[in-house]
């Protein structure tokens, strides 16, 4: 999971008709799998914001704690920056309370997929002085090609990219990922990432498998989401929540776990499945990191070492890259 609605890339921006491409291609590779992003309907971006407050996920609140502790220092490392823009915005929350740490005249690019997140976003941070919002309703790429465009001076960007978001792609598509983001900048602007930290297993456990059950409904929505769109089958009581930890991978995996044998029928992906007991779909990893590698791989995208806060419980870190 991500604390950002920048990885929510399924809900209105993906066509019915292309929605069942994917369903259908995904759910015959071996192992069964569905990108995560689909886990992001409304109903789903609303049961992931429940998450973001259960106990057992601190990752929202750790990096808004260093957030807090630090903007001062961050915005001062990267150069007092008159343009700024953030990946997956959401509600703006964490971009209003860093700038809000040194008051200033700025441009503020937002990217996300959600018209009611960058709505959200953009009242929040125009209510800061001095500060101008541009939102851009795009994906990852797209958005950074927009800011790109926009930059009508020589001053230096600050990019975001908070809640972890990179933990979603794996290493080899976040390394993709990283560099992409440096093409898109100039030498001397500057790129604050954060990343959650490897933990003790029960601890992640606990974050990706809740007591009160809210992640377990979270993921078992992508179910409901499929019978209600394209006229699925889905059992949901026959379907199980689990979540594992994969020490080798450093990441958690989210499966939807068939209890016993069923056929289930899409419709509108033209695909009958025969699932056995046990047979798991594969929704989602969320890839840890420790603090080494994480200054490694953006070192080797090409970002020079600025600034680097980890929180006191070791939990979460942000990372202040510079283009080099």
């Amino acid at each position: 999971m991500s604390t950002s609605s920048a990885v929510r890339l399924a809900s209105a921006h993906v066509d019915s008709d292309a929605f069942a491409r994917e369903v259908r291609h995904y759910l015959t590779l071996t192992p069964r799998q569905l990108p995560s992003r689909y886990l992001y309907d409304p109903l789903g971006s609303a049961l992931f914001d429940a998450i973001c407050r259960l106990p057992w996920y601190p990752v929202t609140r750790a990096e808004l704690r260093l957030i807090a502790a630090h903007g001062h220092e961050i915005l001062r490392l990267a150069k007092a920056p008159v343009i700024v823009g953030e990946l997956g915005s959401g509600s703006g929350e964490k971009l209003t309370l860093l700038l809000g740490s040194t008051p200033g005249r700025r441009e503020v690019h937002l990217v996300d997929v959600s018209a009611a997140a960058l709505d959200t976003a953009s009242r929040a941070l125009a209510e800061l002085p001095g500060t101008r919002v541009v939102p851009h309703q795009d994906q990852y790429e797209e958005g950074l090609q927009r800011i790109a465009a926009a930059r009508s001076s020589r001053d230096p960007l600050l990019l975001l990219f908070l809640g972890s978001n990179l933990g979603n792609f794996d290493r080899d598509g976040a390394a993709v990922f990283l560099r992409i983001v440096r093409a898109s900048l100039r030498p001397g602007d500057f790129f604050l990432i954060g990343a959650d930290l490897v933990k003790p297993e029960r601890e992640l456990l606990l974050a990706y498998d809740d007591p009160l059950g809210v992640t377990g409904a979270f993921n078992k929505n992508l179910l409901v989401r499929l019978n209600h769109e394209l006229g699925a089958t889905f059992d949901l009581d026959a379907f199980a929540h689990r979540a594992v930890w994969n020490a080798a991978e450093a990441r958690i995996e989210m499966h939807l776990e068939s209890l016993a044998a069923a056929t289930v029928h899409v419709p509108r992906a033209r695909l009958t499945l025969e699932f056995t007991a046990g047979e798991r779909i594969w929704t989602e990893s969320s890839y840890k990191y420790a603090p080494d590698t994480f200054r490694a791989s953006l070192q080797s995208a090409g970002f020079r070492p600025a600034g680097q806060w980890i929180d006191t419980e070791g939990r979460f870190l942000l990372f202040l890259g510079q283009a080099a």
